[in-house]
């Protein structure tokens, strides 16, 4: 197989894994304040997502592959609040263990990575096209 639909292929999975990403991200930041649903119960647990090179046997490309969809088993926060639902005896509520910080730090790597991916189909694609026409024109 020829570099350049090489190219497409690496940057074509590198887009999928980058949008998978992108998707655990907005899950952890949309439930960052969700509580359990009674007293005491566990809230929502903060989802990871891990990366693995996987070579493709007809091209020979490292592409990228999702490795494990996993849970952070970090503790949850806890949060003094008797009016929540969710409280329990003591007025403690558990609150998932995002942080925002890390999740907007984590979202703004994925879309660099997403865009720089996109840019390279883009760039191959010119070079196909490019190759294309200086054949034709050799004709």
């Amino acid at each position: 197989m020829d570099p350049l639909t090489s190219a497409l292929k690496v940057s074509a999975s590198g887009l999928q894994a980058e949008s998978t990403r992108l998707r655990i991200v907005s899950e952890n930041i949309a439930n960052a304040r969700s509580t359990g649903d009674a007293p005491g119960s566990d809230p929502y647990r903060r989802k990871t997502i891990s990366f693995a090179a996987e070579i493709d046997r007809a091209s020979g490309a490292s592409l990228v592959e999702i490795e494990r969809l996993g849970t952070d088993d970090s503790d949850y926060n806890i949060e003094f609040d008797p009016g929540n639902p969710a409280a329990d005896e003591k007025g403690m509520v558990k609150l998932p263990n995002v942080n925002i910080l890390v999740e907007m730090a984590d979202m703004r790597e994925a879309n660099r990575a997403y865009e720089a991916n996109l840019q390279t189909i883009k760039q191959s694609r010119d070079l196909i096209s490019q190759t294309i026409d200086l054949l034709r024109a050799s004709q």
